[in-house]
């Protein structure tokens, strides 16, 4: 077996038992709604939405040095 199935295996255990311990339904509530989602799908979403930011502000600021320009002027 090589090292990637085999990291792509462990790594996929890890999931489904990060899934399975993190069921618990949790509620959340933002202004005028609340929406009600187990744990496991909230860290998800958060991990998500992170890494979509973090991508968004890296390529946003790979532009501005390659115009020339500082991003924090």
């Amino acid at each position: 077996m090589n090292f990637k199935l085999a990291l792509v295996l462990v790594l996929s255990s890890m999931a489904v038992l990060f899934i399975a311990q993190n069921v618990a339904v949790v509620e959340i509530g933002f202004l005028f709604w609340r929406v009600s989602l187990s744990s496991s799908l909230l860290i998800f979403f958060t991990l998500t939405t992170g890494f979509v930011v973090g991508w968004f502000l890296h390529s946003l600021l790979v532009y501005r040095q390659a115009k020339g320009k500082n991003i924090l002027h």
